[in-house]
């Protein structure tokens, strides 16, 4: 990740070769986080690349500063959460986009029955209709296949919390779904 920084920069950043180790290390544990959170709030796959390129360069830029260096995931995490929440307000600022993710269906996985493809849109539809707190928590733990005390640690709440928010998301979910 240095090397890239270094040739963005043009060698203007100096790097600490230790600390960036560390961040390498880091960030391998969690390479794919960033991607999967933000493709959970925004719903698009270019859109979620780039938020989650965009975390793991404030994440780089901003290492130093975190004290407790094991909690890198729920950091990263919250990172990209924040930064896929700004952009879709942003998008909703500047205008309504042509694309909007209710009117881009989700494509047929190959080989996937008509009836289980609708499911799927209904259910990623209900999914999205969720207020942002309890879209987070379901997705890290029906989707991701996270356990309550991963959850907790990545969203930085207690697990009293990620239990409340799993029952109004789940609550929720069967009253959009019927």
């Amino acid at each position: 990740m240095h090397e890239h920084v270094k040739a963005l920069t043009g060698g203007l950043v100096s790097v600490d070769h230790d600390l960036a180790r560390e961040f390498d290390e880091r960030l391998a544990e969690s390479s794919t986080l960033a991607f999967r959170v933000a493709y959970a709030v925004l719903r698009r796959r270019e859109d979620a690349e780039d938020v989650a390129q965009d975390a793991f360069l404030r994440a780089y830029g901003r290492f130093h500063q975190l004290r407790d260096r094991t909690r890198f995931r729920a950091w990263l995490v919250r990172t990209t959460w924040r930064l896929a929440i700004d952009r879709i307000r942003g998008e909703r600022r500047r205008s309504q986009r042509e694309h909007d993710a209710d009117a881009i269906p989700l494509a047929a996985l190959p080989g996937e029955a008509p009836a289980t493809h609708l499911r799927r849109v209904e259910l990623w539809a209900a999914i999205d209709a969720l207020p942002p707190k309890l879209r987070m928590a379901i997705v890290l733990a029906g989707l991701e296949g996270h356990n309550l005390r991963e959850v907790a640690r990545l969203l930085d709440v207690p697990e009293g919390t990620v239990k409340s928010r799993l029952f109004l998301a789940r609550k929720r979910l069967r009253e959009l779904l019927g």
